[in-house]
């Protein structure tokens, strides 16, 4: 059976998550019936990784088995079609070897996690951000966020239901950008690392949103770090803003 991988852009506000889940609309759902309107008893596809409930992605990858040999731009754009109306779609398709995985095959992980700080509601951005009605100090986010970088018990920023058999990470990159908008600023956190831990991301920038604001000092991160406490932890930043936008693979398998 000829294997594909998808790359898939998906707004994660209408589904219960990437994963199958019994009665609820969930992102594997919808596309494993978009493939099934194909072929018969396609198998279950695996993705890179899986997101949580409100968890949006431009750059999610999976996997699918098919039994016909399918023009990757043929086979995307019928997935597309049986896609409608929901809010997924497959944004690049290539065959791949038989013994290449979406998930097991990838070296790195990124994630963005997207914060607008403004005393107005969002219109616009609404479920695509964190909606913050106070500044945020982008130096002293810089400090402490330099405090997580390199290979760490993670243990303080991994939610309790986490199923990784070690809280030792590395953390490659961690970057803050910001940008002006009209009577406000957007805050971009990117990370990138080879895994991540459940809620890893979003309990890092919940600790980082502390920092920006005045209620922890920048060396608060590295000693919340060191505690291995989840009690340690910040807020958990809500799953609006987080953004899955890309996988990397030992060779760029979309690249043609």
């Amino acid at each position: 059976m000829p294997r594909y991988a998808l790359k898939l852009e998906y707004d994660g506000a209408p589904f219960a998550g990437w994963q199958r889940q019994s009665g609820l609309p969930t992102v594997q759902g919808a596309l494993e019936a978009a493939l099934a309107a194909l072929e018969a008893d396609v198998p279950s596809v695996a993705a890179a990784g899986r997101t949580d409930a409100g968890v949006h992605a431009t750059g999610q990858v999976a996997q699918c088995d098919m039994a016909r040999d399918w023009d990757p731009y043929r086979l995307s754009e019928a997935i597309n079609w049986h896609l409608k109306p929901a809010a997924v779609a497959v944004v690049a398709c290539a065959q791949v070897p038989d013994d290449w995985h979406a998930r097991f095959s990838a070296i790195e992980r990124r994630y963005t996690y997207r914060l607008i700080c403004r005393r107005a509601p969002l219109v616009h951005q609404r479920g695509q951000a964190w909606h913050l009605r106070h500044d945020l100090d982008l130096g002293a986010m810089r400090q402490a966020a330099a405090h997580l970088l390199g290979r760490h018990d993670f243990t303080t920023f991994r939610a309790a239901m986490c199923q990784a058999k070690s809280p030792v990470k590395s953390l490659d990159e961690i970057t803050i950008e910001q940008r002006a908008i009209p009577n406000g600023q957007v805050i971009e956190i990117h990370l990138r690392a080879r895994s991540f831990l459940h809620n890893q991301v979003r309990s890092i920038t919940g600790s980082l949103e502390r920092v920006g604001a005045g209620a922890w000092h920048p060396d608060q991160m590295a000693v919340a770090l060191r505690a291995c406490d989840r009690a340690a932890c910040g807020p958990v930043a809500p799953p609006d803003g987080l953004f899955l936008t890309g996988v990397g693979y030992p060779q760029d398998i979309f690249a043609t």
